[in-house]
Formats: C-alpha cells, sequence, structure tokens
C-alpha cells in the first residue's frame, strides 16, 4: 500500500491531535491532584521542605574567598580605558 502526501500529513495531523489531547488530559490531573490538598496540609510541607533545606544549606561546607590580584593584561587594559 503506497502512503501519498495527503495522507502522511492527516496522519501527522492527527498523531498532533492526539498528543494535545494527551497532554491536557495530564494537566487537568496534575491540577485535580494538586487542589486535593488542603491548605494546612501545603503549609504542613512548605514548612517540612524549607526545614530540610535549611539543615542541607548548614551542613555544606564554606569556602573561604582570597582576593586574587590582577594580571599583567588586565592591569594595562584597565589603565588604557582610563586614558
Amino acid at each position: 500500500m503506497r502512503i501519498d502526501g495527503r495522507h502522511l500529513w492527516k496522519a501527522l495531523g492527527l498523531a498532533g491531535a492526539v498528543g494535545v489531547a494527551a497532554t491536557g488530559a495530564l494537566a487537568v490531573r496534575a491540577e485535580r491532584q494538586r487542589r486535593a490538598y488542603t491548605p494546612d496540609e501545603v503549609r504542613d510541607q512548605l514548612h517540612t521542605r524549607f526545614a530540610r533545606a535549611a539543615a542541607d544549606a548548614e551542613s555544606r561546607p564554606t569556602v573561604d574567598l582570597i582576593s586574587v590580584r590582577p594580571t599583567v593584561r588586565q592591569r594595562l587594559s584597565r589603565l588604557l580605558r582610563r586614558h
């Protein structure tokens, strides 16, 4: 069976429509799940996430920064820009 251009475009259009419908269905499902939480549950989850993130930030090692002297090229460039 030979597929001509019209049938190919129809198949691509149908596949695109199915993709849009599937994406819409997933978006509606996610929105329904998101709205299923009460405000107190959302607040508790946010507090839990914040406490976990704060604990992770405290456990990370700190790095002391040192000053780096500009290179000769950078110093010359700065001098030439001034004049």
